[in-house]
């Protein structure tokens, strides 16, 4: 494990990893987090996971005294999610980025190393909760169908066990936008995409949030003065922050995700949810557009002990991540609150 004094995290040095495609990663380092304290008995881990294109500080606001997740009462451990920018990532390796040591990692590669991260580096046996929103649901998932023993209780938030067909079209869209872009080139960006960026921003605009969340003009509450004004300075100036190479590597996870694709389950779907055996959570949001509440009730319907909770909310897939909605961020602590005093 290595930390330098400038960053705000730590850094688990993962050494040579094989991964599910047939590549090694070549000095993968994992870039992680910590809240709060390990109890005598190390029995008060939660585990929070990182979603599409975020760092561990943009999900530190879930992490609060009196909340729910908070670091006076468990230890949080939020690792970032290979791609990202921080862990082992296309913009970490350089312009040519397979030469220097990226490869394309799976959820199931990610939730590997991670889980290594624990039981051999922090000697963590057990998580009282794991969770995530987004991409970071996925994760936790991935979580308790390859470690059932190990996860006591688990919560989705706007996520789901594996990429839904529609779900994986949507992604196809946002990576032709991207890379049709003529600063992609022969397979990378020789330089940032503008235009591509802005458009992918204008396609994030249209399905993280609902149709209900426009007709009512809730961005008006919010404090722009047009919606061209909302589109150009919540969307576009977001996306032009990003790296398009890690991106486009969050894009390849995404399309791969399957908590059945692995040796365990051998693409047995409803084997890998049965195995479930953390008391579940599972919360999509009312009109959520990439996880559908249909996709996670027929999912909950093959666990074990599970609870469907749509969150009631307009704010489409951000639902999952209120950072400007206060009832759907009161909505969540209290139902991650309940989970973990059950």
């Amino acid at each position: 494990m290595t930390q330098c004094p400038t960053m705000d995290h730590s850094v688990f040095d993962a050494g040579d990893v094989d991964l599910q495609s047939g590549q090694i990663c070549r000095g993968a380092r994992l870039a992680y987090q910590t809240y709060g304290q390990l109890d005598d008995a190390r029995s008060n881990v939660i585990l929070l996971c990182t979603p599409f294109g975020a760092q561990h500080r943009d999900i530190e606001h879930m992490i609060r005294v009196g909340g729910a997740l908070d670091p006076s009462r468990y230890f949080v451990i939020v690792p970032n999610m290979f791609g990202n920018g921080l862990s082992s990532s296309p913009s970490i390796s350089g312009p040519d980025s397979a030469a220097n040591g990226y490869r394309d990692f799976t959820i199931f590669d990610n939730v590997v190393v991670q889980h290594r991260l624990l039981v051999e580096h922090l000697r963590i046996k057990s998580i009282r909760l794991a969770c995530g929103w987004s991409m970071g649901g996925m994760q936790a998932y991935h979580w308790a169908a390859l470690f059932p023993l190990m996860v006591d209780r688990l919560a989705v938030i706007c996520g789901a066990a594996r990429v839904a067909a529609h779900n994986f079209v949507f992604l196809e869209r946002v990576k032709a936008a991207m890379t049709a872009d003529p600063a992609f080139v022969d397979g990378r960006f020789i330089e940032k995409p503008q235009r591509g960026l802005r458009a992918v921003a204008r396609i994030y605009a249209s399905w993280a949030l609902s149709q209900a969340f426009y007709r009512t003009e809730m961005w008006r509450d919010l404090g722009y003065s047009s919606l061209e004004d909302f589109l150009k300075r919540f969307w576009d100036e977001s996306f032009l922050r990003r790296n398009p190479d890690d991106l486009l590597a969050h894009i390849w996870t995404w399309q791969h995700a399957d908590i059945s694709a692995n040796a365990r389950y051998q693409s047995d779907f409803p084997k890998a949810l049965r195995s479930i055996r953390a008391r579940a959570l599972i919360m999509p949001g009312e009109t959520d557009l990439y996880f559908t509440v249909e996709d996670n009730r027929l999912e909950v319907a093959q666990l074990a002990n599970a609870a469907l909770l749509p969150i009631p909310s307009i704010w489409g897939h951000r639902a999952g991540n209120p950072t400007l909605s206060p009832a759907d961020a009161r909505f969540l602590d209290a139902a991650l609150g309940g989970l973990l005093a059950g």
